[in-house]
Order: C-alpha cells, then sequence, then structure tokens
C-alpha cells in the first residue's frame, strides 16, 4: 500500500493537542486544577475563602489550557522540518517505508509500540514521546480500512 501526503498545518497542530490530551500525567494535571477550581469556586461562593485562591484557580487553568492548546503545538509544529516536507509512505507486511526528496527511512513494525487513530491521522507512536503522524487525507475508505487492518496486526498495543 502507498500513500503520498503533505500536512495542513491546522489539522498537524490538532492532532499534536490529541497527542498531549492522550498523555495520562497531563489528564491527571487538568483533573486535579479542574477539582481545585471547582472547589475554590464553591467556598468562595459561600464566604469560606478569599477570592485570591477562586482566581488563582481560574488562572491556572487558563494558563494550562493555553500551554496544552496553543503554545505548545505551535511550538512544536515551528520547530520540527518534517511538517513542511511531502512524504511517499510504503506499508508492507515487514515495515513501512518513508520517503521525501532527501531520502527514505525503514521502520519495521516492532519499531512501533503503539498506535490510534485520530480524526485527521493515524498516530504511529515509537515510544510515550516519540510519533510519527500520517495523514487520512487523500486516503479512501478502503484505504483507511486496509491501514487499519494492517496496524492492528502489525502493532500490539493499541493507544
Amino acid at each position: 500500500m502507498q500513500h503520498s501526503f503533505q500536512y495542513d498545518k491546522r489539522k498537524v497542530l490538532q492532532a499534536l493537542r490529541y497527542h498531549f490530551i492522550q498523555r495520562p500525567e497531563i489528564r491527571v494535571l487538568i483533573i486535579l486544577v479542574n477539582v481545585f477550581a471547582i472547589v475554590s469556586a464553591v467556598l468562595f461562593y459561600m464566604q469560606k475563602i478569599r477570592p485570591e485562591p477562586f482566581l488563582l484557580g481560574s488562572l491556572i487553568w487558563l494558563l494550562m489550557v493555553a500551554a496544552f492548546w496553543f503554545i505548545l503545538p505551535n511550538t512544536i509544529y515551528r520547530r520540527s522540518s518534517t511538517f513542511k516536507d511531502r512524504f511517499i509512505a510504503f506499508f508492507g507486511d515487514q515495515e513501512m517505508v518513508l520517503e521525501n526528496e532527501r531520502g527514505y527511512i525503514n521502520w519495521g513494525w516492532g519499531k512501533f509500540s503503539k498506535w490510534f487513530e485520530s480524526p485527521h491521522f493515524f498516530h504511529l507512536y515509537f515510544d510515550d514521546k516519540s510519533f510519527f503522524l500520517v495523514p487520512k487525507e487523500g486516503m479512501n475508505e478502503t484505504f483507511r480500512h486496509e491501514l487499519r487492518s494492517l496496524l492492528r496486526q502489525k502493532i500490539d498495543q493499541k493507544a
């Protein structure tokens, strides 16, 4: 199977957001900040605390949203030249081959630890923090189905 693609900035930023939200430590952080914000809002409403803890919780929540939704994805996008290239990906029984005008790389399926699917991409993880995005744009439904089957078969764990 062969797929030619290049990246769309808006879709890549959304995929990076999915990556961050999938991280267990970030999920725990989001839950803790939300609990703190809710508890401080309730205590402030009941006049048990001054407004500073409530404002602090709100500020932390806003900073966290800005970091995970805007700052981190944009920083990663700007620093990575990968998102500006055109690629051809070959999906075989033994490996995935990725090619661009500068060369190619072979990744045996054993290199990948897990994968998951978001609305616009297949996320192929090498480890918890290193991954490669395969855009769905340009794939017909049959190709997507075949790729899903191949990923299920070749990569042990689905994220």
